[in-house]
């Protein structure tokens, strides 16, 4: 058996197929950027297999050593809470095999630079930035640290990238809507507004991001992070960086 750590890529899981079908493209990349790591998937709800039973499958298999990696744009709940509880859980009865829980994949320039791709496909130009208003419409969370994070990550969008205006969203839990943030934009002068799904896969919640999206007439609407080239380059990129923490002994990311 190898002793690299198998990469575990941890998904929520959804009843829309493309949600699954978008994180098979997506690890799928990730096998093709880097031949030789082994890369599984498995989910917390929704879909199959299951985080504890594919864990189960490794250890048999004679794994030894698992990079848990949230597919995640920010530390909410599932990250802080869900995730850690399952591998713990699964550790218990796993005795021989080590998991190491890696970061989320947010904030990252990889992912700002992935929306603004997006946003190209869906129409804008390059040198249209300076008169752009854009709507960065993420899931939504309860949680204030993940509130506050997408706030930052939209502060900081618009003065890299000189945006006329960045406005954060949410599909649930906060507000503003896509919808009203649309509204503001135009309220404010902004001719052109383009809004981008801080999102990775479709389902529910990127759908009411469309829809509001539609509802307010935004110019442009482009398409969610999907299986990216950036998303595939940032999962190797926390992987790495876990199994660095890993190779220092960081006890306090360890699932035991």
């Amino acid at each position: 058996m190898s002793t690299r750590p198998t990469l575990l890529v941890i998904a929520h899981g959804s009843r829309d197929p493309r949600h699954a079908a978008t994180v098979a493209a997506l690890c799928a990349r990730v096998r093709k950027r880097r031949p030789r790591l082994r890369v599984e998937v498995g989910y917390l709800d929704f879909n199959a297999p299951r985080v504890p039973r594919v864990l189960e499958r490794l250890s048999a298999e004679g794994v030894r050593n698992v990079v848990a990696l949230p597919l995640l744009l920010t530390r909410a709940f599932h990250a802080k809470s869900d995730i850690p509880a399952v591998l713990r859980e699964a550790a218990a009865r796993l005795p021989l095999l080590t998991v190491h829980q890696a970061d989320v994949l947010g904030p990252s320039l990889l992912l700002t630079g992935a929306l603004e791709r997006r946003l190209e496909e869906a129409g804008l130009r390059p040198g249209d930035h300076r008169s752009t208003g854009v709507v960065l419409a993420s899931a939504g969370s309860s949680d204030p640290e993940a509130i506050a994070v997408i706030a930052e990550i939209a502060r900081e969008w618009r003065r890299t990238a000189d945006w006329c205006a960045v406005r954060p969203a949410f599909a649930s839990a906060s507000l503003p809507r896509t919808a009203d943030a649309v509204r503001e934009l135009r309220a404010e002068g902004i001719q052109r507004v383009a809004v981008a799904p801080y999102v990775i896969a479709p389902g529910f919640l990127p759908d009411r991001i469309a829809a509001g999206a539609r509802e307010a007439r935004a110019d442009i609407l482009a398409p969610v992070l999907g299986a990216a080239p950036e998303l595939a380059r940032l999962l190797l990129r926390r992987y790495d960086q876990a199994v660095r923490a890993r190779s220092r002994g960081d006890a306090a990311a360890l699932i035991a």
